[in-house]
């Protein structure tokens, strides 16, 4: 019989490995559809609940495809499909891992994004006051823009960050890398535009579940982030084998979080008889 060495006995389990990521696993999943099945509702109301606690869902601030509201603003709307699909291009483009930001000049570009999202945002805003001051009048059309501009643009600075915090091995490669990528993302943040803008009834059912998958994505990766620190499993994660409970896990925080907002602004707006 083969005895274990010295050697042997210092070498790290890992994540997946661990006995307790089974019970991760099964009790993020039971959570999740859990709270899936109890949360009343067709599909489209359930997405609605998710965007009522991230969203203020004001009428003339959102697009309707048909008679039906989207779960989320025009700005929520565009940067929460910016946030997925972007990340989406990123994955193809080789990026899911990248492990460093982008160049200064690429970076420059993108908290640009952020800062057209923030300044657009903040002259909305001024107009929910009488005759508050404000440089131009809103509109939705500026809102998905910007709030596009803005998902894009977060996700490429937020995925190296959750990358290094969290796989053992990330790739040396920059989330954004060049001039030509950032046009890419810019396409990204046009189609957008244009597929919310239309209003085509079909695209109602897409729109509202990718917009709200965008939201979820977000999510679970700050909690996962959290999760992985908590457990001490930061940047010790080899593959999807051992992420795959910890993200499960995010995610089920996020739905959480979710409906802890959606309880906590219902009892406000009843207790006080104030929108929230």
């Amino acid at each position: 019989m083969e005895q274990a060495t010295p050697h042997d006995s210092q070498v790290p389990r890992r994540a997946g490995d661990r006995p307790g990521d089974r019970l991760l696993l099964a009790g993020g999943l039971a959570v999740v559809v859990a709270l899936f099945v109890l949360s009343p509702g067709s599909l489209l109301d359930k997405a609605d609940h998710v965007g009522y606690a991230v969203c203020h869902q004001i009428t003339v601030r959102s697009y309707f495809f048909g008679e039906r509201q989207l779960p989320l603003c025009a700005r929520c709307t565009g940067q929460y499909l910016g946030a997925l699909l972007g990340l989406a291009v990123l994955v193809l483009l080789g990026r899911g891992r990248a492990g460093l930001l982008p160049p200064a000049g690429i970076a420059l570009i993108l908290l640009g994004f952020l800062g057209i999202w923030a300044f657009d945002g903040l002259n909305s805003y001024m107009t929910l006051f009488p005759n508050g001051p404000h440089l131009y009048e809103p509109s939705n059309l500026l809102r998905v823009t910007t709030g596009g501009l803005q998902g894009v643009a977060l996700i490429a600075l937020v995925l190296p960050f959750f990358n290094v915090s969290f796989w053992a091995k990330t790739a040396p490669r920059r989330s954004v890398a060049s001039l030509r990528e950032i046009a890419l993302l810019l396409a990204v943040a046009a189609g957008i535009v244009l597929l919310v803008t239309s209003q085509v009834a079909a695209l109602l059912y897409p729109l509202a579940l990718l917009s709200v998958g965008g939201t979820l994505v977000m999510l679970t990766l700050v909690n996962t982030m959290i999760v992985a620190l908590a457990l001490r499993r930061d940047g010790q994660v080899d593959g999807w084998r051992q992420a795959l409970p910890l993200l499960v896990v995010g995610l089920a925080l996020g739905l959480v979080e979710l409906l802890a907002i959606n309880l906590l602004r219902a009892y406000l707006t009843s207790a006080l008889g104030l929108p929230f």
